[in-house]
């Protein structure tokens, strides 16, 4: 996978049909998708529950690209081998899901995948200063993690210090809830270069009226 900084859109299947997954899945890259991301949510470490590792098996083989798995569980260790089996190509952990972050980055590498972390709004920045050379990928959580179509909250210049810790480093700033064409401006200028979109490419469209996604999609690449 050959590492590039230009701006990515990841479409998350949580605002998809859940009865039409690898459907969806195929109509948002036929649609100008980059990357696909998966919530997975567990019911404790977020107040919800979403898929698993089968889930993500099952849509493996409609996506061309990239696989990107968001795990908001907790604990995380014991599921990453599933996921990266799965054919997650990034796998992202919650740095205030677990006591041993800098071990889970390492079983995510262990096991194949690119290891992302997320931070959620009331994270600063620094919490992660010490594994800038142990990541893929930062997720920086512009709503608290748990539920689709939830209000951006701007984390402009928290995303800002990110960048400048990432330096020259081969590593993603992905944002993830509330990403619209009014809010993906000021996350690209800031530093941003993958956003996660839900409501914001799926609202309008589906399966059987995919042109709705293309439409929504290039709505966000226009804006920024």
């Amino acid at each position: 996978m050959t590492f590039d900084r230009s701006v990515k859109i990841a479409p998350s299947i949580l605002s998809a049909d859940f009865a039409n997954f690898g459907l969806e899945c195929e109509a948002i890259e036929a649609q100008g998708a980059d990357w696909v991301h998966v919530d997975v949510m567990d019911g404790h470490f977020v107040p919800n529950i979403t898929f698993g590792p089968a889930t993500c098996a099952a849509i493996r083989p409609h996506i061309k690209g990239v696989m990107d798995v968001h795990l908001m569980i907790a604990p995380v260790d014991p599921y990453i081998d599933a996921f990266a089996q799965a054919g997650a190509d990034f796998i992202t952990a919650h740095v205030e899901a677990g006591p041993h972050i800098h071990r889970t980055l390492q079983a995510i590498r262990g096991a194949g995948a690119k290891a992302g972390v997320a931070l959620n709004p009331g994270t600063p920045a620094s919490a992660i200063e010490d594994l800038m050379d142990d990541i893929d990928l930062i997720c920086v959580m512009t709503v608290n993690p748990g539920f689709g179509g939830q209000k951006f909250i701007p984390l402009a210049n928290k995303i800002a210090k990110l960048r400048d810790m990432v330096g020259d480093r081969e590593v993603h700033i992905e944002i993830d809830g509330g990403v619209t064409p009014a809010t993906a401006p000021g996350c690209v200028a800031a530093g941003a270069d993958v956003l996660v979109a839900g409501s914001a490419v799926f609202k309008g469209g589906s399966v059987s009226n995919p042109d709705v996604y293309g439409q929504n999609i290039r709505a966000i690449r226009d804006a920024i």
